[in-house]
């Protein structure tokens, strides 16, 4: 089933853990998002009203708002809501199901290792991702996985891409992390004890299952 990218941002982030999401060459089934909520939340990028940078968080949901971070790294938010609300979910980690090795050499790491996409700069560098991203709509229509133009973003169920047996995930939610402002609110959502998510675990404010 597609994910609604119309809803909020903390309805859709639970909703991403155990899809997965092509570009690049790679497959990475998610495992840990945030979720940021515009003009209510004083941590997210949109909260002050758009921006030259983060335009993209303000056009409708389905899309990539690809960013700088550190001066560094890309790291990759799926837009959330109508039009002109400028929330989203960050991609914080996931596990690569498909290219390790060229996720490894983007990464500089000799192999497949959980690290491959732990951290929401090392999800755009697995999946390559570029600032030209920046706008990209996801596609959530079924393909085969060879088929996948690796210049696209594809978001689809594992079964969807011929991974069985990866059903649905239970996942908690907490604080998020890295951030100075709205630091308590439960907004990062992640499967529990999966070994490509953040070292600390925060806070957790429940259990539901994925989707729920």
């Amino acid at each position: 089933m597609c994910i609604d990218f119309t809803q909020p941002a903390d309805v859709v982030a639970p909703q991403l853990l155990g899809r997965v999401l092509c570009h690049g060459g790679v497959a990475i089934r998610l495992t840990e998002v945030e979720a940021y909520l515009g003009a209510e939340d004083p941590a997210s990028h949109a909260f002050r009203g758009p921006t030259r940078r983060n335009a993209a968080m303000f056009g409708p949901g389905g899309h990539m708002y690809i960013y700088i971070s550190y001066g560094i790294h890309r790291a990759g938010n799926i837009v959330c809501g109508p039009e002109g609300v400028g929330q989203g979910c960050l991609l914080r980690a996931g596990e690569v199901l498909r290219g390790a090795s060229l996720a490894a050499q983007r990464r500089n790491l000799p192999g497949p290792d959980p690290r491959l996409a732990r951290g929401p700069g090392n999800v755009g560098s697995a999946l390559g991702f570029r600032v030209e991203d920046n706008h990209a709509p996801i596609r959530q229509q079924p393909i085969l996985l060879d088929d996948a133009h690796p210049a696209h973003f594809h978001l689809l169920a594992p079964a969807d891409l011929g991974f069985e047996g990866l059903a649905d995930e239970e996942w908690v939610a907490g604080p998020r992390i890295g951030i100075s402002k709205n630091q308590d609110a439960p907004l990062r959502f992640w499967i529990p004890g999966h070994p490509t998510v953040s070292a600390r675990r925060g806070r957790p404010r429940g259990v539901s299952s994925a989707g729920g």
